[in-house]
C-alpha cells in the first residue's frame, strides 16, 4: 500500500474512531433499559428483566427491594439493623455479602449478578470495581419515596411501587387529620453525644414522614436549609422542649450496650428538667425503624409510634 492509501485508510480509521467516541457507552452497548435519570454517571445500561440482583446497602435497596419482589441474590446483612429485615431477606434466600461499608468482592463475584444497585452517596468512590463484575447503578436521590419509584422504573416494578405508596399516602392522610397541634422533640443518644435530626427539606426519611403526618417540631429542631442534623450538646438540650419525647438509643452496631446508654444519659438533672420528662411523655423508640429505614413498612412503623404516643396518647 502506497502513501496516499495508507493516508486514506488511516483517515477512515480516525473517522470510525471519532464517530464510536462520539457515542455514549450506553448508546454503544445497550440491549436493555436506559437509566437516565437520578442515577450517577447516568444515562446507564440496566438489563430488560435482570434475575440477579446484588444490593450494596442494607437500607432503602434492600428494603424496597424485597418490597418490590426484586430477585435479590446479595447484600450486606452483617451491618442491616434492622432484625427483621434481616430476617426476610435470609427467607428470601439473600446471601451475605459482609459489611456495607466493603462488601466482598469475591462473594458478589460468586453470585454473578446480572445488576448490581447502589448509592450514589455511600458507594460512588467504589463505583469503578463493580461495574467490573456487572451493570452497576448508583441511585441519586434525596427522598425516600423517590428513591423506590427511581428503583421501581428501573426494575419493571412501577405498579407494586405505586400500590405500596398509595397505601402509605391514605394512611399518611388520615393521621393528619387526627394529630394534635403541639410541638414533638426527637432526640438520637449516641456514645459521642447527641444527634437532632431536624424537620426540613433535607430531612432523612423517618423525619420526613412526621412532617407529612403533620407532626409539629420545636424552634429549635425546624430548619428551612438542607440541614439534616445537629449536635447539640447538655448546653442546648433544654431547647428540646416538645410536650412529647421520642429518643433513639444507638450505641453503635452491637445493641447490647444500648441499655446502659440509656441509663447514664437519663440520670443527668438536665434530661431531668425536660418537660417531656417530667410529664412523663418521653418515649424510647425502636432504633431500627429511626435509624435503619429501609421502605414502606418502616413509614407505617413510624406512623405506628405517631398513633401510639401521639395521636393515641393521654
Amino acid at each position: 500500500m502506497g502513501f496516499h492509501g495508507m493516508k486514506t485508510a488511516l483517515c477512515l480509521i480516525i473517522s470510525a474512531l471519532a464517530m464510536l467516541l462520539s457515542l455514549t457507552p450506553a448508546a454503544a452497548q445497550c440491549h436493555g433499559r436506559e437509566i437516565s435519570e437520578h442515577v450517577l454517571g447516568a444515562p446507564v445500561c440496566v438489563p430488560t428483566a435482570p434475575s440477579r440482583i446484588v444490593v450494596l446497602d442494607p437500607f432503602y435497596n434492600l428494603g424496597m427491594g424485597l418490597e418490590l419482589g426484586l430477585p435479590i441474590v446479595g447484600a450486606p446483612l452483617m451491618t442491616a439493623q434492622d432484625p427483621d429485615l434481616r430476617r426476610a431477606a435470609e427467607k428470601a434466600s439473600v446471601t451475605d455479602i459482609g459489611d456495607a461499608r466493603q462488601p466482598s468482592l469475591e462473594r458478589i463475584v460468586a453470585l454473578k449478578p446480572d445488576l448490581i444497585i447502589g448509592d450514589a452517596t455511600l458507594h460512588a468512590q467504589v463505583r469503578g470495581m463493580f461495574e467490573k463484575v456487572a451493570p452497576t447503578v448508583l441511585i441519586d436521590v434525596r427522598n425516600w419515596k423517590d428513591h423506590l419509584q427511581v428503583l421501581a422504573d428501573m426494575t419493571g416494578r412501577r405498579d407494586t411501587a405505586a400500590e405500596l405508596l398509595a397505601g402509605y399516602e391514605v394512611r399518611v392522610a388520615a393521621i393528619r387529620a387526627r394529630v394534635p397541634h403541639f410541638p414533638v422533640s426527637i432526640l438520637r443518644i449516641t456514645p459521642s453525644g447527641f444527634h437532632v435530626y431536624v424537620s426540613g427539606p433535607a430531612s432523612y426519611a423517618p423525619y420526613a414522614v412526621l412532617r407529612e403526618a403533620g407532626v409539629q417540631r420545636t424552634a429549635y429542631e425546624t430548619v428551612t436549609d438542607n440541614t439534616a442534623f445537629k449536635r447539640p450538646g447538655w448546653e442546648e438540650i433544654g431547647l428540646l422542649d416538645g410536650k412529647t419525647l421520642f429518643y433513639v438509643v444507638v450505641s453503635g452496631y452491637d445493641q447490647a450496650p444500648d441499655d446502659a446508654l440509656e441509663a447514664a444519659t437519663t440520670k443527668n438533672p438536665f434530661w431531668q428538667m425536660l418537660p417531656a420528662v417530667q410529664a412523663g411523655r418521653a418515649y424510647r423508640v425502636d432504633r431500627a425503624t429511626w435509624m435503619g429505614f429501609h421502605g414502606v413498612a418502616s413509614a407505617h412503623r413510624v406512623l405506628d409510634d405517631v398513633e401510639r404516643y401521639i395521636v393515641n396518647a393521654p
